[in-house]
């Protein structure tokens, strides 16, 4: 019985207790709820994660459309807007043709107006001169007796016109 005073013979005997005791306990029982109820855990959390992993994805493509549509509303406005300034540019060409065409206009019957009064000044100028001329040719070359004679007879000439 040799093997009774070894400590290695002890050691396994204190572990054989030791098991027992575990046993007795139901420790094993324990641990393996335990470690149920750890798997089960984990179990939701991974199920819960898979779904909001799907949501995120779900959001993501929602946000990427949003994006796509956002782009496409973005270019149709530049695009109304290029058309608007086109049309603007257009519209304020044939604007300022219209002013410029109405300012000549008004240039040209300014000038026309211009030349008419010029006209008429020359003309009651010459006729002033003339009327001048007139009365000094008169004044040298008729006397008071034809004078009379030819107012008479301009007074006769008008009663025929009455």
């Amino acid at each position: 019985m040799e093997f009774l005073a070894t400590g290695q013979f002890w050691v396994l005997v204190a572990l054989l207790i030791f098991i027992a005791i575990l046993i007795y306990l139901k420790v094993p029982a324990m641990l393996t709820a335990t470690l149920d109820k750890r798997s089960t855990e984990i179990a939701n959390e991974l199920d819960q994660a898979r779904r909001l992993r799907e949501d995120a994805e779900a959001l993501l493509a929602s946000y990427q459309q949003k994006q796509i549509e956002a782009m496409k509303e973005a270019e149709e406005i530049i695009v109304q807007a290029k058309a608007e300034a086109e049309r603007l540019a257009t519209e304020a060409q044939a604007n300022l043709k219209t002013l410029v065409e109405r300012r000549r206009q008004v240039a040209e019957d300014k000038i026309a107006q211009a030349e008419k009064q010029a006209v008429q000044e020359v003309r009651g100028v010459a006729a002033d001169i003339a009327i001048a001329a007139a009365q000094k040719l008169l004044a040298e070359k008729v006397d008071a007796a034809k004078d009379a004679t030819l107012i008479e007879s301009a007074i006769g000439d008008l009663s025929k016109f009455h």
